[in-house]
């Protein structure tokens, strides 16, 4: 009498298991995952998965990834086409103040000396005629400050041999600037040890009397 269950039991299971007469192999591989009630993808399914990630993380070019991470400015303004691809020195439109501690940001009107026949058409210089025709100062977002209590001297600076991309950064890279250095004291400090310069506090602090 066992063994007469046992018999019918195991038919029972090849029916379950076994795929219908005549099924192709597609069918009977879906015939096995269906019956094992996995939901597991196929080879083929999984490499399309991760081949629509891939593509979408490469359609993401540097340029967009570089301009999520620096504050968008009131007139959009390459450093890579001027100090990269025309080479424009940056003394050329950061001119040195009359001490020459500080380093100054032209006015529109300075740009238009070169924009009232270049690249008329484009957006960012139709904002910067509108500018430079009313005098008006342009709004540019600080990307770098200093505290009030810090004194900073780039001309000292540039005499020592220090460049403008040690403190910085690639500019001459960026198609928008953004915060790419500390400027914190520890980084000046390390450096100014590093360079043999004075730490004592009365070099960057202007120490009351």
């Amino acid at each position: 009498m066992m063994q007469r269950w046992r018999l019918v039991l195991l038919l029972a299971l090849l029916a379950f298991w076994i795929p219908p007469p005549g099924s192709t192999p597609a069918v009977a591989a879906a015939f096995a995952q269906n019956s094992a009630g996995t939901t597991t993808n196929s080879p083929a399914q999984n490499n399309a998965a991760r081949s629509s990630s891939s593509t979408a993380q490469e359609n993401a070019s540097p340029l967009q990834t570089e301009l999520l991470r620096g504050p968008e400015q009131p007139v959009p303004f390459s450093h890579k086409q001027h100090a990269g691809t025309l080479k424009m020195p940056c003394e050329y439109c950061h001119a040195p103040s009359r001490s020459g501690a500080t380093l100054t940001i032209p006015r529109a009107s300075f740009c238009m000396q070169c924009h009232q026949t270049i690249a008329t058409d484009n957006p960012g210089v139709q904002k910067l005629t509108e500018y430079a025709k009313t005098d008006r100062t342009i709004p540019w977002v600080r990307v770098y400050e200093l505290p009030s209590f810090v004194s900073f001297s780039h001309k000292v600076h540039l005499q020592h041999g220090a460049t403008c991309e040690q403190c910085h950064g690639a500019v001459a890279e960026r198609v928008r600037l953004y915060k790419e250095s500390d400027i914190s004291m520890a980084t000046c400090v390390n450096c100014h040890r590093a360079k043999r310069a004075s730490v004592d506090c009365s070099t960057c602090h202007m120490l009351e009397q």
